[in-house]
């Protein structure tokens, strides 16, 4: 194994796992060739072949070769709601990312497996938060005195791990979409919040929706003595947030904006809140992937978009109305590298494997683990 500057392991693809990291990299099995002219039918013959025991997955930000064999189609949260409503459906194919299968695996029951086509899929700003590194942080901010008033809430972006630590510690799971609710039941029980794994978002909401100052905000890095914050520091803020983010969303800066206003008159710049905070303040409307979705959807014929989020759904868009101008925020093409992982071979591989009685690449998440992030999502979904 060898270690990069920041204490990440770093592996040869294929060669080893972490059992520490959300992320893992073993996929075992023949792979079909990507040039096999057959692969769509053969992803419908097995599809076909295994009926109403399989039910298959599709993240937003999936390919469009593998999207089309997606029984729903969704962002991480309703694609495991979906999952979960599907108990007669032996097996739950996830086409989408590690953390997202562990939440699937979480909400369904215990005859159902869910199979995720390559372990490699997993999540840049899940992995930037390990279970170690939070239980960690959580001993600064109680040799600080803090801990006892502090709540922590996650981005469902994150893993079980993660979800359960929130769940033992009193806070909760959040979604783009319900943040803001989210942020208001934990200041309900605590003056301050520890905000995982995604400090954009986190920080975000805080300041444009709650009213928070940037101020009221400091960065607490993992990599760094007691999170290179002092004891007054975390005594004065409100929000901990923590540094992550996501590698697609991370990438546009203000200038992206101001590039694409200067190309194109009158476009309106439409991003996720992943996105860094300057960004955010220069967009016209902000939301998770279900609102872009919504509002380029109900957008005047003729409108110009310039979509802040992952290129895959931005082209899709696109596609789906001709008769709007969409177009990516950045000049530079930026997929989601982990979740493009998930390709038609793969899904073909893990069908086929099914069809023919062999279950491959099952997620499985233990019982105390499962118990604690299930407590975490709870407290989520009943939320108003």
């Amino acid at each position: 194994m060898t270690t990069t500057e920041i204490g990440l392991p770093l592996f040869v693809l294929g060669k080893d796992v972490d059992p520490h990291s959300e992320r893992g990299v073993d996929c075992p099995g023949e792979l079909p060739a990507a040039s096999d002219p057959a692969l769509v039918e053969r992803a419908r013959k097995a599809k076909a072949a295994l009926g109403d025991r399989v039910f298959v997955l599709g993240h937003h930000y999936q390919r469009d070769e593998v999207i089309q064999f997606a029984d729903v189609t969704g962002d991480s949260f309703k694609l495991a709601k979906e999952a979960a409503a599907r108990p007669d459906a032996e097996y739950i194919v996830f086409c989408g990312v590690h953390f997202m299968a562990e939440s699937a695996d979480i909400l369904t029951s215990d005859s159902q497996k869910v199979v995720l086509p390559d372990l490699a899929a997993g999540c840049s700003m899940a992995d930037m938060a390990t279970f170690d590194q939070v239980e960690e942080c959580w001993e600064v901010l109680e040799d600080a005195g803090i801990a006892g008033r502090t709540v922590p809430v996650t981005y469902m972006n994150s893993s079980a791990d993660i979800k359960a630590f929130c769940g033992r510690n009193g806070g909760t799971v959040c979604t783009s979409s319900n943040a803001r609710r989210a942020l208001e039941w934990a200041f309900s029980r605590g003056e301050k919040v520890l905000f995982l794994p995604d400090q954009h978002l986190g920080r975000n909401t805080a300041v444009l929706e709650m009213g928070l100052s940037p101020d009221d905000c400091v960065v607490y890095n993992p990599h760094r003595p007691n999170g290179g914050l002092t004891a007054e520091q975390l005594a004065g803020a409100k929000m901990i947030l923590w540094k992550g983010h996501c590698s697609v969303h991370g990438r546009f800066s203000a200038e992206c904006v101001d590039d694409v206003r200067a190309r194109i008159p009158g476009v309106n710049v439409l991003v996720h809140p992943e996105c860094r905070h300057e960004v955010v303040t220069k967009a016209d409307h902000v939301g998770s992937t279900e609102y872009i979705i919504k509002k380029i959807e109900a957008a005047p014929a003729g409108s110009s978009w310039a979509v802040g989020t992952e290129l895959n759904l931005v082209k899709r868009l696109g596609a789906m109305f001709p008769d709007k101008d969409v177009t990516f925020l950045d000049r530079t093409v930026c997929y989601c590298s982990t979740m493009n992982r998930i390709d038609l071979p793969h899904l073909v591989w893990a069908l086929e494997s099914l069809a023919a009685g062999q279950v491959v690449n099952q997620i499985t998440v233990d019982d105390d683990t499962a118990h604690w992030a299930r407590v975490a999502l709870d407290r989520m979904l009943a939320l108003p």
